[in-house]
């Protein structure tokens, strides 16, 4: 019997996610787990322009009598777009019946992932974090950092942002254009004077070089580091490394993949043992996350991402459509 495959726009994606219903998604997700093969990375070469990359990233669950899912987000990286009015990150979740294989709903994938990626911090930040953190810092002022900051005040009493960015003007326009409800929020030029007073500290930028430093960092805060997703990237030294206790989203991506983790396990700065978990392990109880006794330290997280966030994601919208 053919059914029709429902198209999901990026505006149905936002209608469709609440962020404290997406942490608690996530959060089952990661404790009760799917399968999740590597994703695949293929190199597209473009006549006269540079290579773009196509990425496919499948993630399954099969629920016994429900049958259950198969979600598959295709992303293609095309440097030269702008060249032509497009993103250079473009992308699209196929969600398909894991019993007959036949397609469910295409999801716009660029507007799930913003969603996804912010909750996953969201989610860390509920073990990590102090519980009464309400000061953040947004290093970043591009498109994922309005999910960011309302994903950790949906999470902690945030009561003021100071969002950074190395276009001041970018920082300002969002600063400005920003509404969370009891939060105030404002731009800085001095990032240093930023984190030295922050409980939270989130990143989302493309920077090559450490932008926040490990000497920087006050006692108690939680570092959240989203962007450098390439292992020549990172956005802050090994000093910051070094000071926190570290946890990842999935150990095996953020050992190789972001260079926040990579660089400083090759030079040597760390061990894999110093990661001190995952959130498969903070969400089974595997690992501890802060406790009120360790309000002075330190914490660390590193995402890279995994197609399993993608998935819970991709439910959730479905069933609150």
């Amino acid at each position: 019997m053919a059914s029709s495959m429902r198209l999901v726009s990026a505006e149905d994606v936002n209608n469709a996610l609440d962020d404290q219903a997406l942490v608690e998604a996530l959060r089952e997700m990661f404790r009760s787990g799917c399968d999740v093969p590597l994703r695949h990375h293929h190199n597209i070469p473009v006549p006269g322009g540079a290579d773009g990359t196509l990425l496919l990233m499948p993630a399954w669950r099969i629920d016994g009598q429900r049958g259950g899912q198969i979600g598959i987000k295709l992303v293609t990286v095309f440097p030269d777009n702008s060249r032509v009015g497009l993103a250079s990150i473009l992308g699209q979740y196929l969600l398909l019946d894991g019993t007959t294989g036949q397609p469910q709903a295409l999801i716009d994938g660029v507007q799930l992932t913003l969603r996804r990626t912010a909750c996953a911090s969201a989610l860390a930040a509920d073990y990590l974090a102090r519980q009464d953190a309400s000061r953040l810092v947004m290093v970043g002022a591009g498109a994922l950092a309005p999910y960011l900051i309302r994903a950790h005040a949906a999470m902690r009493p945030i009561r003021s942002v100071v969002i950074w960015n190395h276009n001041t003007e970018k920082a300002d326009a969002l600063a400005a254009g920003m509404q969370v409800e009891g939060v105030e929020i404002t731009a800085s030029a001095d990032l240093e004077a930023a984190v030295g007073a922050a409980d939270i500290i989130s990143c989302a930028t493309l920077s090559s070089h450490p932008l926040v430093m490990g000497a920087w960092l006050p006692a108690g805060c939680h570092l959240d580091l989203v962007g450098a997703f390439r292992p020549d990237m990172r956005e802050c030294d090994d000093t910051a490394v070094t000071r926190a206790r570290i946890y990842v989203d999935n150990r095996e991506g953020a050992m190789i993949e972001g260079g926040d983790i990579a660089i400083p396990l090759a030079n040597g700065s760390i061990k894999k043992s110093d990661v001190q978990g995952d959130l498969f392990d903070l969400t089974r109880g595997l690992v501890q996350g802060r406790t009120s006794g360790q309000d002075a330290d330190i914490t660390l997280f590193k995402s890279v991402g995994t197609a399993l966030e993608d998935l819970a994601a991709a439910q959730l919208v479905m069933r609150n459509l």
